[in-house]
């Protein structure tokens, strides 16, 4: 098999889409983040990292997205570029009626909620 016709992994959704993908799913609007998250996320920080300008957000910024979103904070390291090597890592609280329990994949975690948009549209 040449190159060309490899198959190759899907990349990994980029962290700045992925983290709005994820506020628009919850309907919350960039201040209603910075607030949830007790100022520790400014609404114009977090523009700045979905809009791809920062690219590697602190580790402590990550983890309050990932409490305010219900999303896996390993996950949102890995996709910063942060090396994720324990799972010693403080427990989330529960999430009800999520996905999280299954270990998706970035790339699971984006098709669903794509296809979540899709369902949501057609009501």
């Amino acid at each position: 098999m040449n190159q060309d016709t490899e198959q190759r992994p899907a990349p990994l959704p980029n962290l700045g889409h992925y983290l709005a993908s994820i506020r628009e799913d919850r309907g919350m609007k960039l201040r209603e983040v910075e607030a949830a998250t007790k100022r520790e996320v400014s609404n114009a920080y977090l523009s700045q990292i979905e809009n791809g300008k920062i690219k590697k957000p602190s580790p402590n910024v990550l983890h309050s997205l990932a409490i305010v979103y219900r999303i896996n904070y390993e996950q949102l390291m890995v996709m910063a570029g942060y090396a994720v090597t324990s799972k010693a890592q403080k427990p989330h609280p529960p999430v009800h009626n999520s996905f999280t329990e299954l270990n998706l994949t970035p790339e699971e975690d984006a098709k669903l909620l794509e296809y979540l948009r899709f369902l949501r549209s057609t009501k």
